[in-house]
């Protein structure tokens, strides 16, 4: 190129700062919505090299589906993040086919629909016996601390074989894992005992095999092969925070949105309460809408050159979705910014999509659909406890939520 043409070359625009920080509260970035009109966008996090950002429906769900996109190849790079820390791989969102794949047909046909729908009534006694103890120690009471919390992570601990009185610890971890804001050396130095509690439960387990994920796992590794020590803890660790956090944080998210103050139509409780039958469509519509993944960024890098939304990716550039903003993609669904319970045929990326669509999807759909049914049935008076701009949101974290929700009944 002449210096006459790169003088009058259109200039590709600084990148822009992401991810866009929501102050409080649920609503979609406004940053976002200027970006539906335009192709990929650049961006650049606190951490790691400049990203393409992929917001549209049609762009995201290419980008999830396409094996060209590796989530393997951003281990090996300075990939772009929120945090100091460096991804590292082990579990099943640092690997792709034909890894992932082996590693996912261990545990796949354990959450299957028909498999996760046997839980329910384990889930109900559960959800039931929180609620029993809350209400007898009485009103206010944070529904993050009493129920969130202990209902999701009960689930999985005792589907994967987690002794009732390690749960603590677990929680203590996720909290530290998930938090934007823990340093690096704090994470190295609750990974130690943590990881030590771990090596406890295998060891525990090849003497004393029981039904449940931990068991299969070893079986897999000691006695069939398919897996690696290193691949077994990788995978019961990426089981224990991944079966728990995310349903925890949109069960707070939930409920802030249903008790928050309604104008006009019938107030959505009211309408789930009339209607149970409504609360499965109800809760695929809160998933859409819930903007959960604020930080947590899995960039995906192109293994060659591809064309995106009008724009060609070149080999070895990263691209990050947002699900978020896929989900109110006007061109997919009408009214976006509108919680409609009974929408039909969403078709939202709350879950992911393509080959790692998440694994956990269904027992995800089951808990929440249970607290809906469980808590509004139990508690037909609940209301907030104080007034709304007093309820405090986590900033600047992987996850948007609350960190408590004081409610009375």
């Amino acid at each position: 190129m002449s210096p006459q043409q790169e003088q009058h070359a259109p200039r590709c625009p600084a990148p822009l700062d992401y991810p866009f920080w929501t102050t409080e509260g649920l609503d979609l970035h406004p940053d976002y919505r200027p970006l539906r009109d335009r192709p990929l966008a650049r961006v650049r996090l606190p951490y790691g090299e400049e990203s393409w950002l992929a917001t549209r429906h049609e762009d995201v769900r290419a980008v999830l589906s396409d094996p060209r996109f590796s989530l393997a190849e951003a281990v090996r790079r300075d990939a772009p993040r929120i945090g100091k820390m460096p991804r590292t791989g082990g579990g099943l969102i640092a690997t792709d086919a034909p890894v992932h794949t082996r590693m996912r047909a261990l545990l796949s046909r354990e959450f299957t629909a028909r498999r996760i729908e046997r839980l329910r009534h384990r889930v109900e006694e559960i959800a039931d016996g929180l609620l029993d103890r809350m209400t007898a120690a009485g009103a206010p009471a944070d529904l993050i601390d009493g129920f969130a919390f202990p209902l999701p992570m009960t689930v999985i601990c005792e589907l994967t074989g987690v002794p009732h009185d390690d749960h603590p610890h677990v929680r203590a971890w996720a909290s530290t894992v998930t938090s934007g804001n823990t340093t690096p050396e704090a994470i190295r130095e609750a990974a130690g005992g943590f990881f030590a509690l771990m090596h406890g439960w295998v060891a525990a387990r090849r003497r004393e095999p029981a039904d449940d994920l931990l068991s299969l796992l070893i079986r897999a590794c000691d006695q069939d092969g398919t897996i690696t020590e290193e691949e077994l803890l990788g995978l019961f660790n990426e089981l224990l925070i991944g079966g728990f956090v995310t349903t925890t944080n949109q069960i707070g998210n939930f409920f802030s949105l249903l008790l928050l103050p309604h104008e006009g139509d019938e107030a959505p409780m009211d309408r789930l309460r009339a209607d149970p039958a409504l609360i499965p469509k109800a809760v695929e519509e809160l998933l859409r809408y819930v903007p959960l993944l604020n930080g947590l960024v899995l960039p995906r890098y192109a293994l060659e050159d591809v064309e995106l939304g009008g724009v060609v990716v070149r080999a070895g550039e990263p691209v990050i979705v947002s699900p978020s903003a896929a989900n109110r993609d006007p061109e997919i669904f009408p009214e976006p910014d509108r919680v409609v319970l009974d929408r039909p045929a969403n078709t939202h990326l709350s879950f992911g999509h393509g080959a790692h669509y998440c694994l956990g999807a269904h027992l995800a759909r089951l808990e929440l659909q249970v607290t809906l049914e469980r808590v509004l049935t139990r508690w037909p008076g609940l209301r907030l406890a104080v007034e709304v701009d007093q309820l405090r949101w986590r900033r600047k974290e992987f996850f948007s939520g609350l960190h408590e929700l004081p409610v009375a009944w």
